[in-house]
């Protein structure tokens, strides 16, 4: 009898003891799979992180263009959703003067008054050789201008410079915190006067002629 008392334990262990490696082992896949999962996520949505982060060079070049149209209160709008609410911008000009504001309103007023001020009616930046660095939630972006400020139809004025970003995703976006632009210069190019006494010298030398743009707006 007591043998067969052991005997009728021993199955319900071995039951029990098969149940429970069964459930580590399908805990096990689950887990592998679950992490998997998380780093197949996190390595699918970086690509998707630095396209958003490139996009917002050209949200920045959109808006200070609506700027150079005269149109401040679209500029404003566009820096809004380019950069956050506490975000600090400087420009550094290549004679070695800074300018730096605190917020884009700000910073958009401070671009109209130049722009006004140097009598611009239109302007282009163009955006390019962007590198992005990223790391969890935070960022690091710089990019290279080439703006064309239009004068007259016949003068522009020509910025190139670097922009050196710093990029934060909050709330699921990312936007500028803070963002540097060092220009390595600023120039004017202007066609020559077209007349009948100079139209030959126009044929023998068709250079433009540069000369430093006034600043006036810049400093302050």
């Amino acid at each position: 009898m007591e043998k067969r008392r052991e005997g009728g334990r021993i199955v319900p262990k071995a039951i029990s003891f098969l149940l429970n490696q069964i459930s580590l082992i399908v805990l096990a896949v689950i887990l592998v799979l679950f992490i998997g999962g998380r780093f197949e996520l996190a390595s699918a949505t970086q690509p998707n992180a630095e396209l958003e982060i490139q996009k917002l060079t050209s949200c920045y070049a959109l808006g200070t263009d609506a700027i150079g149209r005269g149109n401040l209160l679209e500029g404003k709008n566009i820096y809004r959703d380019c950069f956050t609410q506490d975000s600090v911008l400087t420009a550094i000009f290549p004679d070695g003067t800074t300018q730096t504001n605190y917020g884009t309103d700000s910073w958009a007023d401070f671009v109209y008054s130049v722009f006004q001020g140097n009598g611009y009616t239109a302007t282009q930046h163009l955006m390019g050789t962007i590198n992005i660095s990223l790391e969890n939630n935070k960022a690091v972006m710089t990019s290279y201008l080439h703006a064309t400020h239009k004068r007259s139809e016949t003068s522009i004025d020509v910025a190139n410079g670097t922009y050196e970003d710093q990029v934060v995703n909050i709330n699921g976006r990312w936007k500028i915190r803070k963002r540097t632009l060092k220009l390595i210069d600023f120039l004017n190019l202007s066609s020559p006067t077209v007349d009948s006494s100079n139209a030959n010298a126009r044929s023998s030398n068709s250079s433009a002629n540069f000369v430093r743009p006034k600043m006036s707006g810049f400093n302050k």
